[in-house]
């Protein structure tokens, strides 16, 4: 029996150039391809888990307006251009 809480195993298929793109970054960030997926589907479930927060605050408050769409696109701009740290096991 494994100690500790092991990760599963997923198999999974991806385009011929999406693998080539994945293998090229996890490389280029020096991590395994499975930490460069975990990284990559983690931020996947942080994005739809925000923009389900937005929906069901507008739903409650009413759309954002122009101006504090295009604040948020600011910031998100401002954000993406600071190097993305994946995390490294200790």
């Amino acid at each position: 029996m494994p100690r500790g809480n092991p990760s599963p195993k997923l198999t999974i298929t991806v385009d011929p150039d999406v693998h080539q793109g994945i293998l090229a970054e996890a490389l280029k960030e020096g991590v395994s391809l499975s930490a460069w997926m975990t990284e990559a589907a983690r931020d996947a479930l942080k994005i739809r888990a925000g923009l389900a927060a937005v929906a069901e605050w507008e739903k409650e408050h009413g759309a954002f307006t122009p101006e504090e769409l295009n604040g948020a696109r600011r910031r998100v701009r401002e954000q993406l251009r600071t190097p993305r740290r994946v995390r490294r096991p200790a």
